[in-house]
């Protein structure tokens, strides 16, 4: 060995290894995806650098935390919730850390990847959908969870109405603090639970920011803003009509809330990957969509934040999926021109 080298692995013999995959949650990178002419700029905070990749990692892990320090959850316990996918595969993989059984009440909107996920974590998943049906079947999933728990013992996360959910993102405001400062005029993310957004949105005020306005996007057909419900294929976001919309969304903490369609949710995620080699989820694409259409509008200077709340590997049998989305008639180029339309518009001199 070299002195160069002695000296370089004395200098970091201090290092300690993690000694455990939840230690590396949080820290996700801020990426610039546009910078405009008049000096505002959108950044992407994109949590599919957390492990499962996913935002609701962070969430999964403060509702096994508070239960564990409420002793709602003993060694060898048994946890349930009812998800879309990426609560679950989050719960699943701290299950599987902590040596808790785990189950996940599922319906057929849950994609396929998230499903094999849980149950690649030892997760037991049980679909309450009829064979074929696309339809969501919250309703149907919650009553489940709430009779395992009543009945069987276990112990419901019930993250829609679970405070833990909000408070998980503590630390995702304290990482946008620590690198922007109180330098935000638009947070823009999905409202599903509305533990992300609005947990976000608390505690960055708690830490100062009193100028940020917020912006809630929903799924066209979902009912948390009002309006009529009808089917969406957005996962893991909005609500369906019958479904509850739990006291985690707090409305007073939401100054505007978008409705953005499946097509442009979709296809705003399909150009970012072909044009900027990112690939986030079908609910993140209509999270940019709404967030472009906020920085076309924002005064100069202003500078613009989106949860980009997962990545787009989990979708490649759906969104990524040409024949899929044929199907589905949900290709529409022309928002894609749209698209690249705005940009150039943006960053014109």
């Amino acid at each position: 060995m070299t002195t160069d080298a002695r000296a370089f692995c004395g200098q970091n013999s201090g290092k300690q290894a993690l000694t455990k995959l939840s230690q590396t949650i949080g820290n996700t990178p801020l990426v610039e995806l546009i910078a405009t002419s008049n000096g505002s700029r959108l950044l992407l905070k994109l949590e599919q650098f957390n492990p499962t990749g996913s935002a609701k990692i962070r969430m999964a892990k403060a509702m096994l935390d508070e239960a564990e320090n409420q002793d709602l959850l003993k060694p060898g316990g048994w946890v349930v919730e009812s998800t879309s996918g990426n609560t679950g595969v989050g719960l699943a993989m701290l299950c599987a850390e902590r040596g808790y059984r785990f189950t996940a009440l599922v319906d057929n909107h849950a994609a396929k990847e998230k499903i094999s996920n849980m149950k690649a974590f030892g997760a037991e998943v049980i679909c309450v959908s009829e064979q074929g049906s696309e339809q969501l079947a919250t309703e149907v999933r919650d009553k489940m969870a709430q009779t395992m728990a009543a009945e069987q013992g276990a112990y419901w996360t019930a993250q829609h109405r679970n405070f833990a959910n909000s408070r998980g993102y503590t630390d995702l405001a304290g990482e946008l603090v620590a690198e922007l400062g109180c330098d935000i005029d638009q947070l823009v993310a999905a409202v599903g639970t509305g533990g992300s957004i609005c947990g976000t949105t608390r505690a960055l005020r708690d830490l100062g920011c009193h100028q940020l306005k917020v912006v809630g996007v929903e799924p066209e057909g979902s009912v948390i803003f009002g309006g009529p419900g009808m089917p969406y294929h957005q996962s893991g976001t909005g609500t369906p009509e019958g479904a509850e919309i739990g006291p985690v969304i707090e409305y007073g903490l939401i100054d505007t809330g978008i409705k953005v369609s499946d097509l442009a949710a979709f296809n705003t995620a399909r150009y970012l990957a072909k044009n900027h080699a990112l690939m986030v989820g079908g609910s993140a694409g209509g999270v940019i969509y709404r967030a472009l259409q906020q920085l076309q509008s924002a005064p100069a200077n202003s500078t613009l934040v989106a949860l980009v709340c997962d990545g787009g590997e989990k979708y490649l049998d759906t969104v990524f999926n040409d024949d899929w989305m044929h199907k589905h008639r949900l290709v529409d180029t022309g928002i894609e021109h749209e698209l690249a339309a705005l940009f150039q518009q943006l960053t014109a001199k």
